[in-house]
């Protein structure tokens, strides 16, 4: 007999997956709920909305966006502003406004890095995990040019793979295969291997 000990597995069954997953997206829905705004997100903007009722004009509030912080409060109240902190990330400070319209605030936050995702707007407030984003599809129009190329070159490759043909790459290596074949006509291709 071995004199070491076995370890319990830890592995989770679907079924206790699914429940710890459904567990922690209420408390992650319960979380958001009580806070004093609702948020959305793409990946280059973050939406703010916080309701502060009829009539309320853009003189009664106290609204500042600084690149890694924000502040919302009522000018003559003296209660806790409705949202105060450092930023999750910082923000593109110029291209970030806010309006109010029908007793809302809109906040548009432009992120600085466009390629990640937020897991909260300011960082004392709770998390939401990021690994479950579902983003919104996207146009092609949206995306600037080396990212829609790439985009649309996966895309290529994605169908050219489910038809069982060459990707882009494959393409472009017997292309320049067949144009070196043509320029030297007098050597033999036909083992010629393209990886």
């Amino acid at each position: 007999m071995s004199g070491k000990a076995t370890e319990p597995t830890t592995e989770v069954s679907a079924e206790e997956q699914e429940r710890l997953d459904k567990e922690a997206r209420a408390k992650e829905e319960a979380e958001q709920a009580a806070l004093p705004y609702k948020w959305k997100q793409t990946l280059t903007e973050v939406e703010v909305r916080i309701t502060v009722g009829p009539g309320v004009k853009g003189k009664d509030l106290d609204i500042q966006l600084k690149k890694e912080s924000i502040r919302v409060a009522f000018k003559n109240k003296k209660d806790e502003p409705i949202l105060d902190g450092l930023l999750c990330k910082p923000i593109k400070l110029d291209d970030s406004t806010w309006t109010i319209d029908n007793g809302e605030v809109l906040i548009q936050l432009e992120k600085v890095n466009g390629m990640e995702w937020w897991k909260n707007v300011v960082q004392h407030h709770p998390a939401i995990d990021t690994t479950k984003i579902q983003p919104e599809n996207s146009k092609l129009s949206d995306l600037d040019g080396e990212t829609r190329s790439m985009v649309e070159k996966m895309m290529f490759d994605q169908r050219q793979k489910a038809a069982g043909l060459p990707s882009s790459d494959e393409l472009k290596k017997q292309d320049i295969l067949k144009k070196f074949q043509q320029q030297h006509p007098e050597m033999d291709f036909s083992n010629a291997k393209i990886n």
